[in-house]
C-alpha cells in the first residue's frame, strides 16, 4: 500500500515540480533564504537592492492600445506631423584652405582642453563633429561663426 502512495505521488499532476539545484552551495543558500520570505520582505529585499547596487527603474512601454481603436479608416491617411528636432550636432565639414589658422583658433577656443596641436589634428582630420547635443540656437550660432571664418558646418 506504501508503494501505491508513493506511485500516486509521482503521477499526481498537482505535486510541485523538483527543485532545481545550482552547482554554488552559497547560491542554494540564498535561494533557500529568499523563498522563505514573505512578500512584504520580499519587496523591501528588493528595493534595498535597487539602492545598494544602484539600480535605476525601468519604466515599461504601455500595453498595446487595443487593435480597434489603433486601427485608422483606409479612408483617411495617417498624415504624420514630423516633430521639429530642436538638439542638434554641429558637424565641421570643409575649410578654404586660406582660413585654416583661423578655423584652428576658433576650435581651440571653443575647447580649451585641447592644445593648439589637437586643435590643428582635429581640423585636419574631418568631417569632425565640434559639438554634440546642443539646442537649436546655439548650433546656428556656432555655424555662423564657422561660416564667417570660411568653414563649412552643417547641423545633423
Amino acid at each position: 500500500m506504501a508503494t501505491a502512495a508513493a506511485t500516486t505521488a509521482k503521477t499526481n499532476p498537482s505535486s510541485p515540480p523538483p527543485l532545481a539545484k545550482s552547482p554554488d552551495a552559497t547560491i542554494n543558500r540564498i535561494v533557500d533564504d529568499i523563498s522563505t520570505l514573505t512578500l512584504l520582505q520580499a519587496a523591501d529585499l528588493v528595493s534595498l537592492l535597487k539602492s545598494r547596487l544602484n539600480i535605476q527603474e525601468i519604466t515599461m512601454p504601455a500595453s498595446a492600445v487595443p487593435a480597434a481603436a489603433a486601427a485608422a479608416p483606409a479612408d483617411e491617411p495617417a498624415v504624420e506631423v514630423p516633430k521639429e528636432k530642436t538638439v542638434f550636432n554641429v558637424k565641421l565639414e570643409s575649410f578654404d584652405a586660406t582660413s585654416k589658422p583661423k578655423v584652428i583658433r576658433e576650435v581651440k577656443a571653443m575647447n580649451p582642453t585641447l592644445t593648439l596641436i589637437d586643435a590643428k589634428k582635429f581640423v585636419e582630420s574631418l568631417p569632425q563633429i565640434l559639438k554634440e547635443n546642443m539646442p537649436k540656437e546655439d548650433a546656428e550660432k556656432m555655424q555662423k561663426a564657422f561660416e564667417a571664418l570660411g568653414a563649412v558646418v552643417k547641423l545633423e
